[in-house]
């Protein structure tokens, strides 16, 4: 024990297994958000597995349009109002959209 004024600081010696038990918590915390994450990409390959033409589908960058050719990497897009066709990567889809999912306005 160190006395400094007023102050006494207790001095930490050895104990090799309380330092352990301190870092359990982040360790815990490290593994859940791991598994989570491997989950979700799990989901969202089998979901672009799944694509077919005619599905309804979100980009990353916020485009939305219906899906009307299919190749390898890539998939060709209608996209309303004027019916412009775009080509964009599998990777960037982020979501497809349902015909029971109400419509944002």
């Amino acid at each position: 024990m160190h006395i400094y004024g007023f102050i006494a600081l207790q001095v930490p010696t050895g104990g090799g297994g309380a330092g352990l038990i301190l870092f359990l918590p982040i360790v815990l915390l490290f593994v859940y958000m791991f598994y989570s994450q491997n989950r979700k990409q799990k989901k969202w390959q089998a979901m672009l597995s799944e694509l077919k033409t005619g599905d309804k589908v979100v980009t990353s960058g916020g485009i939305r349009g219906t899906i009307v050719a299919l190749k390898d990497d890539a998939l060709h897009l209608r996209v309303p109002p004027d019916n412009l066709r775009i080509e964009v990567t599998r990777g960037s889809i982020v979501s497809v959209i349902t015909p029971d999912e109400p419509a944002a306005k």
